[in-house]
């Protein structure tokens, strides 16, 4: 299932609030279950992200087809990849 601007929406809406933190991963899970979530070290994705909220490079994953992939493509996206950094850009 594709990524929706309401999915997208209500991501970057949660990971913008100032209260954000370690629970930011569970709610999302919580609200937009057909996705699938990883987190990790910014550090550990090598592509550019899709877009940049507060502590977090939002990147997209792809996996329709053999093979997962990060995309730039809301519409092929399957998963979200939150890749936290140690201070906001």
């Amino acid at each position: 299932m594709a990524i929706s601007p309401d999915d997208l929406h209500q991501l970057e809406a949660l990971l913008a609030a100032p209260d954000v933190g370690v629970t930011a991963l569970a709610q999302l899970r919580l609200r937009l279950p057909h996705l699938s979530w990883t987190r990790c070290d910014a550090s550990d994705v090598g592509e550019p992200p899709f877009h940049v909220v507060g502590r977090f490079d939002i990147h997209l994953v792809d996996s329709t087809d053999h093979c997962t992939r990060i995309t730039a493509d809301p519409t092929r996206a399957t998963g979200v990849v939150l890749a936290q950094r140690s201070h906001p850009s």
